[in-house]
C-alpha cells in the first residue's frame, strides 16, 4: 500500500482541529466553575492564610469565616477576587487542556471527551515502511501523567502572576484595603515588590503538578472502567458518570497533595508593605520572606501538622464540585464543538 504523501499535512491538521477546540472547551469549563464556587473559594483561601498570633482568639471555622465576612464586606466579600479567578481560570484550563490533548493525539490517542467511534480518521506515526495507520492508540497510564504533568507545568508557569493578584484579593480584611481593582493590585504588586513577587509561591504551584498527575489519570482510568458497565463500550460516558469519576479523582488527588496550597498560599500573601505599615519611627512593623522550606518548616513548629490541612475540608467542598462543573463542561463543549465541525 503506498502511504497517502498528505498524510503529515492532514495529521496537523487534525491536531490542530483538536488543540483549538480542547482551548475554547477549557476556557468555557474554567469560567463556569469560577463563578459557580467563587464563594467557596474565598472562604478556603481565607483559612489558609490564617496565622497562629499569640494573645489572639484560635482560627475562624468554616461557618465563622463565613459570617466574618458577610458582616465585614456583605455578599460581595464572598466574591472578592471573582475578577482575577475568572482572569485566572480561563487561561489555566484554555492552555492545561490544550497541551494535556495535544500531548495525547500527537501520541495517537483519542482527546478527552471524545469516543474512539467518533475519530476513525486519527492517524499516528507507524514504525512501519506503511508511514501513517488511522488507527486510535490505546496508550497506558504514563501517557497520561506525562499528559497532565507537562500541561500542569506550563499552564502554571503562564498564570501564576495572575494567582497571586487573586490571593491577595481574597485574604484583604475588611480594615484592610489595599488593591481596588485588577489592575490596580498589579499595579501597585509592580511599583512596591517588582516583577519577582509575581512568581511568589511558584516552587509549590509547581510541586502541585503532582496534584494533576494523580487527578487526570485517575480520572480517564475511572472512564475506562465506567464505559466497561455500559450497554455500547464506544459510547461517550454519561454526563452522571462524568461527574462522579472526576469528583472521585478530584477528591483522592486533593487529599493526597493539599499541602502544597497551604504553603503557597502563605508564600503569596508574603509582601512588602505599603507606607501605612510602617511604624512612626519610619521602621518596618512586620517584614519577613522565606523560602519554601522555611516556610513550611515553621508553619509545622507554630502551628502543628494539622495547619498543612487547614481549610481541606472547605476545600473538599469547593474543588469537588469545581472539578465536576469542569470536566462536565469541557466534554460537553468538546462533542458540541466537534459535531459542528462534523
Amino acid at each position: 500500500m503506498v502511504a497517502d504523501p498528505d498524510r503529515p499535512t492532514k495529521t496537523r491538521a487534525i491536531i490542530n482541529k483538536w488543540t483549538a477546540h480542547s482551548m475554547i472547551a477549557g476556557a468555557g469549563g474554567g469560567l463556569v466553575a469560577s463563578i459557580a464556587t467563587c464563594p467557596l473559594d474565598v472562604v478556603k483561601t481565607k483559612l489558609q492564610a490564617q496565622r497562629a498570633i499569640p494573645g489572639e482568639l484560635g482560627y475562624l471555622g468554616v461557618l465563622d469565616t463565613v459570617k466574618d465576612i458577610l458582616k465585614g464586606s456583605g455578599i460581595r466579600g464572598l466574591y472578592r477576587g471573582l475578577g482575577p479567578t475568572i482572569l485566572g481560570y480561563l487561561p489555566t484550563w484554555a492552555i492545561y487542556f490544550a497541551v494535556y490533548d495535544g500531548i495525547k493525539t500527537a501520541f495517537g490517542e483519542v482527546p478527552t471527551g471524545l469516543s474512539a467511534t467518533k475519530v476513525s480518521e486519527r492517524i499516528y506515526p507507524a514504525a512501519q515502511v506503511k508511514g501513517y495507520q488511522p488507527v486510535a492508540r490505546e496508550h497506558p497510564w504514563t501517557l497520561h501523567i506525562l499528559s497532565a504533568m507537562t500541561a500542569g507545568a506550563t499552564s502554571t508557569i503562564c498564570t501564576n502572576p495572575l494567582w497571586v493578584i487573586k490571593t491577595r484579593f481574597m485574604t484583604q480584611g475588611k480594615d484592610e484595603v489595599r488593591y481596588k481593582h485588577t489592575l490596580d493590585a498589579a499595579l501597585t504588586i509592580w511599583r512596591t515588590e517588582g516583577p519577582r513577587a509575581f512568581y511568589r509561591g511558584l516552587v509549590p504551584s509547581i510541586l502541585g503538578i503532582l496534584h494533576v498527575a494523580v487527578q487526570f489519570p485517575l480520572y480517564e482510568q475511572l472512564k475506562i472502567w465506567a464505559r466497561r458497565t455500559q450497554s455500547d463500550p464506544d459510547a461517550p460516558p454519561s454526563s452522571q458518570t462524568i461527574l462522579l469519576c472526576s469528583a472521585l479523582s478530584k477528591m483522592t488527588a486533593s487529599i493526597a497533595t493539599y499541602p502544597h496550597e497551604v504553603v503557597r498560599t502563605r508564600l503569596q500573601t508574603q509582601r512588602r508593605p505599603l507606607a501605612d505599615d510602617l511604624s512612626s519611627d519610619g521602621m518596618v512593623k512586620h517584614h519577613t520572606r522565606r523560602g519554601i522550606i522555611y516556610t513550611t518548616k515553621m508553619l509545622i513548629y507554630k502551628e502543628g501538622w494539622r495547619a498543612l490541612y487547614k481549610g481541606l475540608s472547605i476545600n473538599l467542598f469547593r474543588t469537588v464540585p469545581n472539578s465536576a462543573v469542569t470536566m462536565l463542561t469541557y466534554e460537553l463543549l468538546m462533542r458540541h464543538l466537534t459535531a459542528r465541525q462534523g
